[in-house]
């Protein structure tokens, strides 16, 4: 009898075990109790690392084990569990808002002056959660200490006395998420944080690939301007060589990832352990990975390790908690004596910098850190910025460290964002196929009077810098695209931008040799490991087109373009509505296999709601 009941216990552990090991597929949508979605649902798998978020129309996929407990997780909301069984494929639910939480709602009001000084304004609510006055009290109680770079907006040049505009690219990308999370939040939107480069940047381009041996493609497209019927827009694209992710050479990746108490938010060091659960389920048997972390000290918290051993990394992550001050320029030396002391020759090796961005002990200044970054990066070493979080975020001190330290910068909002950065598109970044990439054009005074490089305000060069290979510049990695547009004003073309010159006594203006040409864009870059740049020229014809004919690329360009100069109140606009960012976008949707488009679409509705 006792052999029978053993038996059957044995059975019934196995089946028990061999259930709850059984993987499933699961997606659903999540709103809010009027059925409207809610976009940034943190759903977690209880005890593991397994994160994702609903996207911005409310839906989520996961992945994770029957038995296992989910939990959904919303500011304001109630936290909703869920237990995974066999008939889980799709969970939907609606989250309730916690009246508790509600009872004292802390706004940042949006469009307020700071001259006004009342604390409390009426307002009419579906919820019926509001004070038994029927007001929501706004409290000043959120700090917000987030830092940006002054921003003056290019104006228009005179080519008869500025005949050359040189810039260095630019394939960062955390403009635009940053201001994704500004407006998903109802936050104001600072108008040094509108990087217009980084947001045209953010998106992917149908541009052909390069030919023969060259690194990049080079495509141009010039049409009337969509706002002002008086200029020209010329959009310049650049498109990296794709290299298949099984012929990348292995990658050394030192992960510095910062701990400090500042990081102690759901959307920072939780958020960040996810994100980076992306980079290691991609890593390679040939990839190794170390972690380094800082707070009030830098430690090494995993060594070298192979992308084989996945579950070691993984553990080392779970492990890390937030506390203590910044010792930010203490982990960039670790940092960088780790990755020096596994160089991979001809390999790809990279710091993985994650922060809030707040540096406050140590070398703390933009200064400091920008002179510490310089000489490290001549080991070889690449450094890539990803920035975490809100209230805190220092974006002027990132951006330098990823610009000196021959990297990129993201801001990551979301897990969907972690996906796409540590994700699709991470070893295209992880490989520069050219490097300090600089452009020049020089525009014919025949055919153009005045023009005017849209974003790219902190990437300007002096034009001597062009041919100066000790000028740094920004890096192109494999299958990126970058994109530049100029608005021209051609000549015999009257404009209140264009204002009367002395004419030069000493300077004769030379006639170009074919009329034909508006404009030569001269590219300078190096080879990955080179030292010495090559020089490629290339002639854009004066050939316009309306902007109807133009490519659906072109047009979806324009609407960020113009939605970001709205947003900077820009004085060369005269299109103020976003009714106007609305049909370029929708004209140019096409090419959207990720929904990148469409959620740029919907988020032009819902700031167009909020102001």
């Amino acid at each position: 009898m006792k052999t029978i009941l053993f038996l059957l216990v044995g059975i019934f552990i196995f089946i028990h075990v061999q259930t709850q090991a059984q993987v499933i597929n699961i997606s659903g949508n999540v709103t809010d109790v009027s059925g409207l979605p809610i976009p940034g649902v943190n759903i977690r798998v209880k005890g593991t690392l397994e994160v994702t978020q609903t996207d911005f129309d409310g839906n989520y996929e996961l992945q994770t084990n029957i038995g296992k407990t989910i939990l959904f997780t919303y500011l304001g909301y109630k936290t909703v569990t869920k237990k995974v069984t066999k008939e889980s494929s799709v969970i939907n639910l609606q989250m309730e808002e916690d009246a508790t939480y509600l009872d004292e709602v802390i706004i940042t009001a949006i469009g307020i002056k700071k001259e006004k000084k009342a604390l409390c304004y009426s307002v009419s609510t579906s919820s019926g959660l509001t004070g038994s006055s029927g007001k929501i009290i706004v409290r000043n109680k959120v700090s917000n200490n987030e830092s940006y770079a002054q921003i003056n907006e290019n104006v228009f040049k005179n080519v008869k006395t500025a005949p050359f505009s040189t810039f260095s690219i630019d394939v960062d990308k955390a403009g635009y998420s940053n201001i994704r999370r500004m407006i998903n939040n109802g936050e104001e939107i600072p108008k040094d944080a509108v990087k217009i480069e980084e947001m045209i940047n953010y998106f992917a381009y149908d541009y052909p690939q390069p030919v023969k041996n060259q690194p990049f493609s080079i495509t141009t497209e010039l049409a009337v301007s969509p706002w002002n019927n008086d200029t020209k827009l010329l959009k310049i694209g650049l498109k990296g060589k794709e290299i298949a992710t099984d012929k990348l050479p292995a990658s050394n990746l030192v992960l510095l990832l910062d701990v400090s108490g500042s990081m102690d938010s759901p959307n920072k060091l939780p958020l960040l352990k996810s994100a980076f659960s992306v980079l290691v389920n991609n890593l390679r048997e040939q990839d190794k990975v170390s972690i380094v972390v800082y707070a009030g000290a830098a430690g090494l918290v995993l060594p070298p390790t192979s992308g084989a051993h996945k579950e070691i990394i993984f553990e080392a992550l779970n492990k890390l908690h937030a506390g203590g001050s910044t010792a930010g320029g203490q982990g960039i030396k670790l940092a960088y004596k780790i990755a020096e002391e596994n160089f991979i020759k001809k390999g790809n090796n990279r710091i993985i910098l994650a922060t809030d961005g707040d540096f406050n002990v140590g070398a703390s200044s933009d200064r400091a850190m920008e002179k510490l970054v310089e000489e490290k990066r001549k080991s070889g070493v690449y450094l890539t910025v990803l920035g975490f979080g809100m209230g805190n975020y220092k974006d002027s001190k990132m951006e330098t460290l990823a610009d000196k330290g021959n990297g990129n910068h993201a801001y990551i909002d979301n897990l969907q964002e972690a996906k796409k950065v540590l994700g699709t598109e991470f070893y295209g970044t992880l490989y520069t196929i050219a490097k300090d990439v600089k452009i020049q054009i020089e525009f014919n005074p025949n055919k153009v009077q005045a023009y005017r490089l849209i974003g790219y305000e902190n990437r300007l060069l002096e034009n001597e810098d062009f041919k100066d290979d000790k000028k740094d510049a920004g890096e192109l990695g494999s299958g990126h695209t970058v994109t530049a547009l100029y608005e021209v004003i051609q000549v015999g073309v009257k404009s209140e931008f264009v204002k009367d010159v002395e004419k030069l006594k000493y300077t004769k203006v030379s006639s170009t040799l074919n009329s034909d040409e508006l404009a030569t864009i001269k590219f300078r870059y190096k080879e990955p490991n080179g030292k010495k740049s090559k020089l490629l020229v290339y002639n854009v014809l004066d050939k316009s087109m309306s902007f109807q004919e133009t490519s659906n690329d072109f047009k979806f360009i324009a609407s960020v373009a113009l939605f970001g100069q709205q947003l900077r109140e820009s004085v060369f606009i005269k299109k103020l509505q976003s009714e106007d960012v609305l049909k370029l976008a929708e004209a140019g949707i096409q090419n959207d296999k990720e929904g990148y488009r469409a959620e740029f679409i919907r988020l032009v509705k819902s700031y167009s709601q909020l102001n």
